[in-house]
């Protein structure tokens, strides 16, 4: 990529700018996905278990493309200690170039950090190997997120190729690595970093469309309350002929406990847990059982709009379960199970609010005098964007003329809670989150991917928005 090193003739029409623009992140396109598909290569998981030194050399990959940029007065890989532990986090890239000439800051975050693979076998082609199939680039992290960390950096590229290096809109960068480990050294670093990253624009390109051809501006999601629940019923295990039918099991306990969760059309039936009253956009039965993969016969749960249900009403979903295998199961009753379970929360309640109501409705059920413990407890709060600030107004904008359509508001049924630590660190930022996914983009499933056309429309979009905000004066 060549780029002058300064700002063009200043008599240059708007128009003319803001085309240029255009043109040049079109033509950006090809190198954002050949850099992208150097990343996906990179099988940077940060969950406990797997290689750090691998999430170290995505970190590195990453500094590497923000520092060959040329714009920035500091790029480097750093850490946050994690307070509950006092661990190391996982290595974050952080950028920053300070604001000019009365213009906004812009903080543009995204994470090089991946979900595991899970069963390779599922995949139709290697994980770690980008593919192109129909239109779409197929790996793990193609869309969720390293397609958002070459939306920035190609945008980035785009308005360097067109106005030059020395532009005038203040831009910090964040590159997570641990976002899908659950960020537990984000709020730390936000405390330390402060300084680089503060800004008055944050961009999150976490998100969804509404599909591969429609944008989104995403302005609610759920919260999270997650947490592992073990119940005990024996001190030992039993032979199951010897004392079944007298001796109540774990899992007899559990399933039992469960199944008070929900009622009959699988609702949340847990009092003092919310929902929101908000109107949803259109949305049909067959378009849910397309984009999620129910099949026929399989009813769709819960009550009111399918959006409703997804967007503003809470969730509870079992994730994991530790009990004998079907391969190790013998006649035995089992004296212990543990299960990891999920609530999504729906917007405008706090999530520890919620987990103490599903606690006390677990307490208040546990059959058979079950013993009950709860641990691995993490809660992060939902989100509301105020869509009434500039920023907004200029992210619609972008997204339409990117697009070549209006963009949707949407609510997301998925949790993004760090945002909350975005909005605890600087109150006055507007907070825009969007994304590079969409609805077949299957992010933490085998075969995730990424939709070409929707990638080229939001490195556009990006690319447009940021040189609105560098026309613009900080407020």
């Amino acid at each position: 990529m060549s780029a002058s090193s300064s700002r063009p003739d200043p008599s240059t029409p708007g128009a003319s700018r803001r085309a240029a623009v255009r043109a040049a992140a079109e033509a950006a396109v090809p190198a954002a996905l050949a850099d992208l598909g150097n990343l996906v290569r990179i099988p940077s998981v940060a969950f406990p278990g797997f290689d750090r030194a691998e999430v170290e050399r995505s970190a590195t990959a990453v500094q590497a493309l923000l520092a060959d940029l040329g714009i920035f007065d500091r790029v480097e890989v750093t850490t946050a200690v994690i307070p509950e532990t006092g661990a190391e986090g996982m290595p974050a890239v952080l950028a920053s170039r300070a604001a000019r000439n009365g213009r906004p800051t812009i903080l543009l975050y995204a994470h090089h950090d991946v979900q595991p693979v899970g069963d390779e076998s599922l995949w139709e082609s290697a994980p770690f190997e980008p593919t192109v199939r129909d239109g779409r680039l197929y790996g793990r992290g193609a869309a969720d997120d390293k397609a958002g960390v070459m939306a920035h950096v190609g945008a980035l590229r785009a308005l360097i190729e067109a106005v030059g290096t020395d532009f005038d809109l203040g831009v910090n960068l964040f590159i997570e690595g641990e976002e899908e480990a659950g960020s537990a050294s984000f709020a730390a670093f936000l405390a330390e970093n402060a300084d680089a990253l503060r800004a008055d624009v944050i961009v999150v390109a976490d998100s969804g469309n509404w599909d591969a051809a429609t944008p989104a501006l995403t302005v609610s999601l759920r919260g999270n309350a997650r947490f592992t629940l073990t119940v005990r019923t024996l001190e030992h295990a039993s032979h199951s002929g010897m004392f079944g039918g007298a001796v109540p099991d774990a899992m007899l306990a559990t399933v039992k406990l469960l199944s008070t969760l929900w009622d009959d059309d699988g609702a949340v039936a847990v009092a003092g847990v919310h929902e929101r009253d908000a109107e949803t956009p259109e949305y049909t039965e067959q378009t849910l059982r397309d984009e999620a993969g129910l099949p026929d016969g399989v009813s769709p749960i819960g009550r009111g709009t399918i959006l409703s249900r997804i967007w503003n009403k809470p969730s509870i979903t079992i994730t994991g379960i530790d009990a004998p295998s079907v391969r190790n199961a013998s006649n035995t009753l089992s004296p212990e199970v543990s299960v990891v379970i999920s609530m999504r929360v729906a917007p405008g309640q706090d999530a520890r609010e919620a987990f103490a109501a599903i606690e006390e409705h677990l307490r208040a059920r546990a059959p058979f005098g079950a013993q009950l413990s709860f641990s691995d407890i993490d809660c992060g709060n939902a989100f509301l964007v105020d869509t009434g600030g500039s920023a907004v107004a200029h992210a619609r904008a972008a997204l339409e003329e990117g697009y070549g359509v209006p963009p949707v508001d949407i609510g997301v049924g998925g949790s993004i809670p760090f945002i909350a630590d975005l909005v605890r660190e600087f109150p006055g930022a507007q907070i825009l989150v969007t994304g590079v996914e969409d609805p077949h983009a299957r992010a933490h499933s085998p075969n995730e991917s990424l939709h070409l056309d929707t990638f080229r429309h939001a490195l556009v979009s990006e690319a447009l928005l940021l040189e609105s905000l560098d026309s613009a004066t900080a407020s």
